[in-house]
């Protein structure tokens, strides 16, 4: 189906800036560039009916990163690249909670925990705390972010758990709530958002973009900002990044739950939390992580039995629960956990590879990204 004369004259004319993919990392692009340039005819295509990534689809945490994912980051990348990235999270999530308002995110700062078993070994990550804490005090501005917390194994109720790291600068908030009002943020500023375009190519022609989508349509764009993370290979197969499909489940509401804050287990491939009175969790993609390197949504008997055997056997041992529902998000991950952001060429931006840091280090990037374009 063709476009219309109309169509093409009234949505896809002088088009400034076309901003692909309207997750947390386009729309916080999208309204820097309205809020710093009112003139510019910016719009977003969205291929789904929401943010069909990662943006609605992740557990809402509010954190900057867990003792052993830090840990690991300082033996593969080096103390001051740990520390710039980590201030980036940082930064990010204040910008967030400055854009959106910590009320209207659901924001609750209750702290995040790592959990570690028996046979974990937790002596590397537990001799990097006092150097942590000394390197993120300037960042995070409080002092002993990370504690040992094992006292607090038997409240929540874990078994075969021995030690338990705390980290009191985390938080989380509601996920559906953030886009919801970064959404009306960007409708308040006339900001046009079509859903249900899926781009398929770009081509740089004179002085535009050329975009071509899935279902055959050609319209021009002055300058492009992408912002598709996991999805990003279907534009730029070349580029450093991989999708990672996440699958998670919510319980049904827990009389008297016990379990509150964000926490993580096995370096982060498995998180929950609580939220509404009922647990979310999801991960453990590492059983499977050829399978799970897709970016196609959907759920396997695999992760799903074993997601399930870690709530009765670790999570809620002796708690009676019944699942909800199960969904699945999509990812964009690579070989670093540094975010892609840079220009693929001198009217095309990229800001990509978020590895599962959306909430911390979305607004940042889009906010990132927008610049290179304004430049």
């Amino acid at each position: 189906m063709n476009l219309s004369y109309w169509e093409r004259a009234v949505f896809f004319k002088n088009i400034d800036v076309a901003v692909i993919g309207s997750g947390i990392v386009g729309l916080n692009a999208a309204i820097h560039l309205k809020e710093n340039e009112p003139k510019l005819n910016v719009i977003i295509l969205e291929r789904g009916i929401f943010p069909s990534g990662a943006s609605t689809r992740n557990a809402g945490f509010a954190c900057f990163g867990s003792i052993s994912e830090l840990t690991d980051d300082l033996d593969k990348m080096g103390l001051e690249t740990v520390l710039a990235l980590v201030e980036k999270r940082w930064k990010g999530l204040q910008r967030l909670k400055s854009k959106v308002g910590a009320k209207a995110l659901d924001f609750q700062e209750y702290g995040g925990y790592e959990l570690f078993k028996k046979d974990d070994l937790i002596e590397p990550y537990l001799s990097k705390i006092e150097l942590l804490n000394q390197s993120l005090k300037d960042i995070i501005g409080a002092p002993n972010i990370f504690q040992l917390t094992n006292h607090k194994i038997k409240d929540f109720g874990f078994q075969g758990v021995t030690n338990l790291v705390f980290n009191k600068s985390e938080g989380q908030i509601h996920t559906g709530k953030m886009m919801a009002n970064l959404l009306q943020i960007a409708k308040d500023l006339k900001i046009p958002i079509y859903n249900g375009i899926t781009v398929k190519e770009l081509h740089q022609e004179d002085q535009h973009v050329v975009i071509e989508t899935a279902n055959n349509w050609r319209f021009k764009a002055n300058k492009v900002i992408i912002a598709t993370n996991g999805f990003t290979k279907k534009i730029f197969p070349d580029l450093a990044i991989q999708p990672a499909r996440n699958q998670v489940l919510i319980t049904k509401p827990i009389p008297n739950l016990n379990i509150q804050g964000t926490f993580h287990y096995e370096k982060g491939y498995y998180y929950f939390r609580n939220i509404d009175n009922r647990l979310l969790f999801g991960g453990g993609r590492n059983i499977a992580l050829a399978e799970e390197t897709t970016d196609e949504f959907g759920l396997t008997q695999l992760i799903q039995n074993n997601l399930v055997k870690v709530l009765n056997e670790t999570i809620l041992p002796n708690t009676s629960f019944e699942i909800e529902s199960w969904w699945s998000g999509i990812l964009g991950v690579g070989e670093t956990k540094k975010p892609i952001v840079k220009m693929i060429n001198e009217r095309v931006a990229v800001a990509v590879r978020l590895s599962g840091m959306g909430v911390a280090i979305g607004s940042l990037l889009g906010e990132e990204a927008a610049n290179l374009i304004l430049e």
